[in-house]
């Protein structure tokens, strides 16, 4: 727990610009987003921003880690009911509609192309994918019960089914209509590809 008021400053400061380049990233996306807008808006000195947040990728970096936690935390719940693998799959697909509702299609898309980032910080690339963890671990339980053959290498197919989702998604308009059928032939084919029954 906090109990100096300096420490707990900067946690509202970083807070408030947080929710400020969220604004700001919507409105215009993240390559585009102004941080002195996003710095005005919060009511602090430009360079605050940057001792905060030395890139405007690390504003990503930060909404990922909270967004990728109850991601996880919902893909958990849902595992916890009866579901089929591709039920598990589906839920994935589910869980990114709420996320992109939740921030926008431009803010949404920016997120995800996070994951395919060149000019990733190297700190955060090996950084734990809450949401990773919990596709692979509900595909091992899959695997366990024999819903998946046991030479399946479920690691290797969850994470190559999500940076394809994700890929997907980033390249697909936004529109339902257009969007459902894609996904429905992605899940199919995944399915073959983990040979589930």
């Amino acid at each position: 727990m906090l109990t100096d008021k300096p420490a707990r400053k900067g946690v509202q400061t970083r807070e408030r610009l947080l929710e400020a380049a969220l604004v700001e990233f919507k409105r215009a996306g993240m390559a585009a987003a102004d941080t002195g807008a996003i710095a005005s808006a919060a009511g602090v000195a430009h360079g605050t921003f940057f001792f905060h947040f030395p890139t405007k990728e690390h504003v990503l970096l930060e909404l990922e880690k909270r967004e990728e936690d109850r991601m996880a935390a919902e893909l958990t719940r849902s595992f916890g009911k009866p579901h089929t693998v591709r039920d598990t799959l589906a839920e994935c697909f589910r869980v990114l509609e709420k996320l992109e509702r939740r921030l926008g299609n431009r803010l949404f898309k920016d997120f995800l192309a996070l994951h395919f980032s060149t000019s990733r910080p190297p700190a955060e690339e090996s950084q734990n994918h809450p949401v990773i963890v919990a596709v692979v671990s509900e595909l091992g339980r899959a695997r366990d019960r024999g819903e998946i053959p046991a030479d399946v290498d479920v690691m290797h197919n969850g994470v190559s089914f999500l940076v394809g989702l994700y890929a997907l998604l980033i390249t697909m308009p936004g529109a339902r209509q257009i969007r459902r059928p894609v996904i429905d032939e992605y899940l199919t084919t995944y399915m073959y590809g983990l040979r589930a029954t």
